[in-house]
């Protein structure tokens, strides 16, 4: 049986204020470093005995949940995908295995829920930002969604909504293009396209706003008779 060792030193990291560096035997380096959660759940006082395989054991569940502790901090600003949390948790060099364990937590938890993610982001840049369905997925899918989610998020926005948002976007962008009424509609068309909006909603809004600055055109024309 291996022998016991004796925590001789406790002190929180000046850096991490929710960590703890532990000292064994009265080495001068510290053995590990706790999350102040794990280091209560264990009681790891000063004077402490411990076993080495309790030890290990302590290391491994400390390693898993600064990996959570941390995916929990970074999710505390806005919402993660997976794919995210999971790039932000190897840039902080946690282990595999520790980021999966991260990741499910998270997940049982519904603090990272890629669903629930991709329907407020679409709902968000389609109002906000003037974005169609189509650029509106593509986004979805840059940012780790699946396809089949990211594709039935976008058809489960509304028509109107969308309609809206081309509407809005294209009535901003047509004040300041310059040239003739075709030129502009051409102009006009490419913009929306590049936004995502579909052919169809596109020749309609197009359309609706040239002929809407024809109506504003000719009613000028007439008062000033």
């Amino acid at each position: 049986m291996e022998e016991e060792r004796q925590i001789t030193r406790v002190e929180q990291d000046p850096k991490r204020r929710s960590y703890y560096r532990i000292y064994l035997d009265e080495q001068e380096e510290p053995e590990l470093l706790l999350h102040e959660d794990i280091l209560v759940k264990y009681r790891l006082l000063k004077g402490s005995l411990i076993e080495p395989k309790a030890m290990e054991a302590i290391a491994a569940e400390n390693g898993r949940y600064r990996a959570y502790a941390s995916a929990v901090y970074y999710a505390g600003f806005k919402m993660r995908t997976s794919k995210e949390m999971t790039a932000y948790l190897k840039r902080k060099e946690y282990e595999e295995a520790d980021i999966r364990y991260a990741i499910e937590r998270l997940q049982q938890e519904r603090v990272v829920d890629d669903g629930d993610y991709a329907r407020m982001f679409a709902t968000q840049r389609m109002r906000s930002n003037q974005k169609g369905r189509r650029l509106i997925r593509q986004e979805l899918e840059q940012r780790g969604i699946a396809k089949e989610t990211a594709g039935q998020t976008v058809e489960a926005l509304s028509e109107k909504d969308e309609r809206e948002a081309a509407l809005k976007a294209a009535e901003k962008k047509w004040r300041s293009l310059k040239g003739e009424d075709r030129q502009r509609r051409m102009k006009l068309t490419g913009f929306l396209l590049r936004r995502g909006f579909q052919g169809d909603l596109v020749r309609d809004t197009v359309r609706q706003v040239s002929e809407s600055r024809d109506d504003e055109l000719e009613e000028g024309a007439w008062l000033d008779n």
